[in-house]
């Protein structure tokens, strides 16, 4: 059997100078063998090869990053394949030290400048009539021939670059392609990505947009991240941003400007991990609920939860237990130092479930025990409803806000479904804290000793960001949350003019006012495209808290639905908006509009439904990166499950959603905008992206498609 020739891209190198970088979609390009009379027109395919594995392992020391990848094709058809490598650059890369082998045996490899590699693209583009090459537009590639892979065996694939990691506005951004959802036919069985960093000046804010990544911090000059998943398709590059800095707390801005001329930026600040770092005193009470819905391995738990706080006391630091059922009782009547932690720890084995469930007075009784000077951390435990005294929501929350002092800082934990979420998240929303809910089966004492061990350690009190120079809006989180070593803040908001500008971050250590000021930069044009959609999720889930814990407002409604489809971002609020026909007209949003009331309005306040949608909104709000998907299946109003990665996608700055095999940009406004029509693959075609070479990764999400340049909406046709 003839041998068929394939060309496998694989976007492997990225650039960390360019804005744009190349997305790691591979595309195999198939030729028929010869055939009698008459052989089909040629096509891509990409399911001619499996990925058993894709391993990468970075090693950056200062600014210069050595990668080394590992991957293991397997050719599950019939036929021999053999073929070439391309791997798309984008502009301005620096690559050294390239090797790579095939099965350890050493290739040549060959660099192609931006306009020879657009040769080679624009020809598949125009023969295979497959447009997935052109989000590689702009970029030069390496190419290397490969060795043949026998039907039914593996290639191990190695390579090996060295590139120089440049510093902007101080930080420091490594980004390697990982995107591969159209490069194996079937999902990776193992992908892994492990960079460790050594630097000379002191770490602080280590931050990744694209994955949820762990972060293995053992002292201020080294840090290992790591991402690790086993059958997936990845759809994002892997991206890690770091920073340096000799002040007590590092603080840097990444920004970008959109199409539109509106600026988004994110704030990354960080203390030092050292033990000169200056630590707040705080003052913990415990507010737990002994209630006999709590007996059994709940009460054990929160037994050997409340162990662990008063294990992990600072010597400057106060504490007091409250427990309640029918009623309250304080271990004692004022807050202690560390050295009576022993004396409570025996009080603490000695509790037992009974009774019913008085929330109101537990929780006036730990705040009459609080002092305005000094940071308070209130803990709240329960897993029920109020039963016994005050039982109205309103009115508990009423009690609490006027008992608190400013410096409070509530924290509640859910156990269980049987919880009143709006309870429980407007109380944390309303005092700088945070729900976290343990759900059945789930270890309250895990939950509770992890989320203490990272506030156990306050640096920085009341923050507050002040910005001269640029004028910033739109901040999510708001308030600030207080910063606490080993942890770092991670804030979004949005700018109109760009420049050079002074940032200054305000608050108290130990009741002294500090500040500490940094010069930073905001893009005019360009930038980081992760951050509208990252700035967009936050706010969208902050709208639908307010909505959620508030009530209906017209004015909040109307705002989610705009950024709910301009960006793109499925919420269990906003699912319809992938799926109705003609959600774009102005109809339909009002249409939608209406459906988020008669939602809100009808959402439970406790039990399982209640609780999934309280941490549904709270992983939007406090998101750290925008997943291309928030979710990733849903359920239609008339029972249909439907896969949002297969009607939703994601390129550049822009949104689509398929409607009739059309991807249509979640700009066009079909009310006021008509369509110029473009033949995909026509000179035209081909015009209109040399003139916007932005729209590479839009035009390459297939042959029919409606995308918006500024008020002109083009419509690129299946014509042959």
């Amino acid at each position: 059997m003839r041998r068929i020739p394939i060309v496998l891209l694989l976007a492997l190198l990225v650039s960390l100078v360019a804005p744009l970088a190349a997305r790691a979609d591979g595309v195999i390009v198939v030729d028929p063998p010869r055939c009698d009379p008459v052989c089909p027109d040629p096509v891509l395919i990409a399911d001619q090869l499996n990925i058993r594995s894709h391993r990468v392992d970075v090693s950056i020391v200062d600014q210069v990053a050595t990668t080394r990848i590992d991957q293991v094709f397997h050719n599950p058809n019939s036929w021999a394949a053999e073929g070439t490598y391309i791997f798309p650059l984008p502009p301005g890369a620096a690559i050294s030290d390239f090797t790579m082998t095939v099965d350890g045996e050493p290739i040549e490899a060959r660099l192609l400048d931006a306009e020879e590699a657009r040769r080679i693209y624009d020809e598949i583009v125009r023969n295979m009539r497959d447009p997935a090459l052109l989000e590689y537009i702009g970029e030069g590639a390496v190419q290397a021939s490969v060795f043949p892979i026998p039907p039914g065996e593996d290639r191990r694939i190695e390579i090996e670059y060295g590139e120089i990691v440049p510093i902007e506005n101080g930080l420091s951004r490594y980004r390697y392609p990982l995107n591969t959802e159209k490069f194996s036919a079937e999902p990776l069985e193992q992908v892994s990505v492990r960079v460790e960093i050594e630097t000379a000046q002191p770490l602080r804010a280590v931050y990744s947009p694209s994955h949820d990544v762990a972060i293995d911090r053992d002292d201020d000059f080294h840090v290992v991240s790591g991402y690790e998943d086993s059958n997936v398709r990845p759809a994002a590059d892997f991206e890690l941003f770091w920073s340096v800095s000799s002040d007590a707390i590092g603080a840097s801005v990444v920004s970008h400007v959109d199409a539109e001329g509106k600026g988004h930026f994110m704030l990354l600040a960080a203390p030092g991990i050292d033990e000169e770092t200056e630590i707040v005193a705080k003052d913990v009470v415990v507010v737990l609920d002994t209630s006999g819905s709590m007996e059994g391995e709940k009460i054990v738990q929160a037994k050997e939860a409340l162990l662990y706080v008063l294990g992990h006391l600072n010597p400057e630091d106060r504490f007091t237990i409250v427990e309640f059922s029918t009623g309250a009782r304080p271990f004692a009547d004022e807050l202690l130092p560390p050295a009576e932690a022993e004396r409570a720890a025996q009080w603490v084995q000695d509790l037992e479930a009974t009774g019913g469930t008085d929330i109101n007075l537990a929780l006036l009784e730990a705040l009459a025990m609080t002092e305005s000077d000094r940071p308070t951390m209130i803990l709240f435990l329960t897993d029920g409803l109020p039963t016994e005294g005050e039982v109205e929501i309103p009115r508990i929350i009423d009690n609490v806000a006027d008992a608190a002092p400013e410096n409070v800082r509530l924290f509640a934990f859910g156990v269980g479904d049987d919880v009143d979420a709006i309870l429980l998240d407007t109380l944390s929303s309303e005092h700088q804290g945070r729900t976290t809910y343990v759900r059945p089966g789930e270890a309250l004492n895990e939950a509770v000793s992890g989320f203490y061990a990272g506030i156990t350690a306050p640096v920085l009190a009341n923050v507050e960001l002040d910005v001269e120079g640029v004028d910033v809006a739109e901040l999510y989180p708001n308030p600030l949350p207080d910063l606490f070593a080993g942890s770092q803040l991670i804030a979004l908001g949005t700018y109109q003019v760009g420049g050079e500008a002074t940032l200054t971050l305000r608050g108290e250590v130990n009741g002294a006012p500090r500040e500490f000021t940094y010069p930073v930069s905001f893009a005019e044009d360009g930038g980081s495209e992760f951050l509208p959609r990252l700035w967009a999720t936050r706010k969208i889930g902050y709208l639908i808290n307010q909505i959620r814990l508030h009530g209906e407002n017209e004015e909040l409604i109307d705002a989610l639905v705009d950024l709910s489809l301009e960006y793109g971002i499925v919420t269990p609020y906003t699912s319809y908006l992938i799926t109705e026909d003609d959600i774009l007209s102005q109809q339909a949003r009002e249409l939608a509009a209406t459906s988020i009331a008669d939602s809100s309005a009808g959402a439970p306040a406790s039990g399982s439904e209640a609780v999934t949608r309280a941490q549904e909104v709270q992983a939007l709000a406090d998101a750290d990166f925008a997943a291309p998907t928030p979710m990733a299946t849903f359920v239609t109003d008339e029972g249909q499950e439907v896969n949002a990665a297969e009607v939703l996608r994601y390129a550049g700055e822009r949104a689509f959603v398929l409607r009739d095999g059309v991807w249509l940009d979640t700009n066009f406004d079909p009310d006021r905008m008509t369509t110029t029509t473009i033949p995909f693959a026509s000179d035209a075609y081909f015009d209109l992206l040399e003139e916007h070479p932005d729209l590479g990764p839009a035009l390459a999400l297939g042959r029919q498609i409606i995308v918006v340049v500024g008020e002109t909406a083009y419509e690129v046709t299946d014509a042959t």
